[in-house]
């Protein structure tokens, strides 16, 4: 079996900080805004760079090391999380990110970008709902939970695309 490359663990070792910063973040920050007039807890952008990172770890460290970052990332989730989000955030992130790989899985050998955004779009809107169900008992925040993950969503995209273009132009 062939070792993942630094870059790979790299990107596995962020994926899974991503998540005790965005607890940090929700505890520490509240409510920000995430353009358009809507507001979302301060995490948001941490999760919706989470649903990408997860996608891009997969395809360097493989599946198996995915799925055990999952249960390293749930348990840190609730852990480190203020008491009061703990659980929500733990539920939330179990949920989002398996949904994200299920969905991711299939659509991979579509390309890269392709399984991105679906397999973000499952799980960002996983996440939202579950998290500000659990967390709040309300979807106030849930246009702006979606608009903040998909931000993200969007930014990686664009970048993950000027790469790929500028790699092969190179070639």
């Amino acid at each position: 079996m062939k070792s993942p490359a630094p870059a790979g663990i790299a990107t596995l070792i962020a994926y899974i900080a991503t998540i005790p910063a965005a607890n940090l973040a929700v505890t520490h920050f509240g409510a920000i805004p995430v353009g358009l007039g809507y507001v979302a807890p301060a995490g948001v952008y941490l999760v919706g760079l989470a649903l990408v990172l997860r996608d891009l770890a997969r395809e360097a460290v493989g599946r198996g090391a995915i799925l055990a970052a999952i249960a390293v990332g749930t348990v840190l989730s609730y852990l480190l999380a203020d008491p009061s989000l703990a659980t929500a955030s733990a539920i939330a992130f179990a949920v989002a990110e398996t949904m994200d790989f299920v969905v991711y899985e299939p659509l991979r050998k579509r390309g890269l970008l392709v399984a991105i955004l679906a397999s973000n779009a499952v799980g960002l809107l996983a996440d939202s709902l579950l998290f500000l169900h659990l967390a709040f008992g309300s979807f106030n925040f849930l246009p702006g939970q979606i608009l903040g993950k998909a931000w993200m969503t969007f930014a990686a995209v664009a970048v993950l695309a000027l790469l790929r273009r500028r790699s092969r132009a190179i070639a």
